[in-house]
């Protein structure tokens, strides 16, 4: 019997969170305000955060908490929407994204074969239940298939699988992914929309508006439901719309919204982002990166299932169907694009790449940095607004070093 205590309580420390428990010192310039400071990291929280006025080290490195990515379809070469998706890939798209300065993300599955959503989240649930890389997994986001049919609208999410909200599905989806889901992307105008929501938020999802055309009273009733965020704002829409009447202005207007950007400067033009930076307001924008698998391999053709998409240095597309499809690039460009084109400063942009995701989903260990917080932290330079992530550490462990 005391050989069999001794094995159960093994396996319970080898399924919780690894927690390290030596002692990490770091100094740099804090992001905030330009102040000096050392950092001491203990069992994985912040234990000390001390200030001088007369820096002995690192006069060019930065510190800010660790960015938090919500919308991330997939990272160098890993698709968590495609059909060979296996633990091993998350747990190299996780230490992928560690160099981009990314410590927490939300793997997200897009609209497909509603089979291989349950069997895609089933394989990520099982992937967090992995100690070294589950504090950078809070939870997953499912955009779609619950989205508008329409052309332009759905941009690359494919037709023959958008339906209409179904709640024993989803629940049926939300099983196999372990409760996992906590943010669903989905259209408000679609039949039995508002009810689906209410549902949703009742559960403890957080229900984002995208990829749809719903109408003013459309958008209010979704936010009356509980809807708390506009997914990818000015994406996800056709090309032409009405001048008056649109999707855009009742999510723009509306102060309830959060409102996620693609900062990555082809998704948005400088004067959308310009505009949706002063409509929403520092403390009500989110930014994402939207990343594809495609992110950070070479550019070029690839094959994607029933498709074929282009890689550009800059961003990738659909030619067939001449929509974007995607990101090229991880979360630390919007950092730069961000601040070039609105003027925001640092301090702002990580506010909206950290902060600001870590409040909307009460990541409360997340997203700032004071004692008794994760010790989610990154190190970086930055020049020309081009961040470069010189060290990320999760939970208190340096989980990359550049070389």
């Amino acid at each position: 019997m005391k050989t069999l205590t001794i094995i159960l309580l093994a396996l319970i420390l080898l399924s919780t969170t690894y927690i390290p428990s030596e002692k990490k010192i770091i100094q740099g310039v804090l992001y905030s305000d330009e102040g000096f400071v050392t950092i001491t990291m203990e069992n994985g929280k912040i234990s000390e955060l001390l200030r001088s006025t007369d820096p002995e080290n690192n006069p060019d490195v930065y510190i800010a908490p660790g960015l938090i990515d919500v919308q991330i379809n997939g990272y160098m070469g890993v698709d968590f929407s495609g059909p060979d998706l296996t633990v091993e890939a998350v747990r190299k798209a996780t230490k992928a994204l560690w160099k981009a300065g990314v410590t927490s993300y939300f793997p997200t599955l897009i609209t497909s074969d509603v089979d291989l959503i349950k069997k895609n989240f089933a394989i990520l649930a099982e992937a967090r239940q992995d100690p070294e890389i589950r504090p950078s997994i809070p939870g997953f986001h499912l955009e779609g298939p619950y989205i508008s049919p329409l052309a332009g609208f759905r941009g690359a999410h494919l037709e023959k699988y958008i339906k209409a909200p179904d709640w024993d599905e989803f629940q049926e989806i939300q099983k196999a992914a372990n409760n996992g889901i906590i943010l669903l992307t989905m259209a408000p105008e679609l039949e039995g929309a508002i009810p689906f929501i209410k549902k949703c938020v009742a559960s403890g999802v957080t229900v984002s508006l995208g990829h749809h055309n719903g109408s003013a009273t459309e958008v209010q009733l979704a936010v009356d439901a509980g809807a708390k965020m506009a997914t990818h704002l000015g994406n996800g829409c056709a090309n032409e719309i009405n001048r008056h009447n649109n999707p855009l202005w009742p999510q723009l207007s509306n102060d309830a919204l959060t409102a996620s950007i693609i900062a990555d400067g082809f998704h948005l033009t400088r004067e959308e982002v310009r505009t949706f930076y002063k409509a929403k307001g520092v403390g009500n924008t989110i930014l994402v990166s939207d990343a594809l698998d495609l992110a950070g391999l070479p550019p070029g053709e690839y094959t994607r299932g029933e498709r074929t998409l282009v890689l550009t240095p800059e961003v990738v597309k659909l030619p067939k169907e001449n929509v974007l499809a995607g990101a090229a690039s991880p979360i630390s460009k919007c950092i730069g694009v961000v601040m070039e084109y609105t003027d925001c400063g640092l301090k702002n942009a990580i506010q909206m790449a950290s902060t600001n995701p870590a409040k909307l989903f009460s990541l409360n260990e997340l997203g700032e940095i004071e004692i008794g917080k994760r010790g989610d932290l990154i190190q970086f330079t930055i020049k020309n607004n081009r961040m470069n992530i010189l060290k990320t550490y999760v939970n208190g462990s340096l989980v990359h070093a550049q070389d």
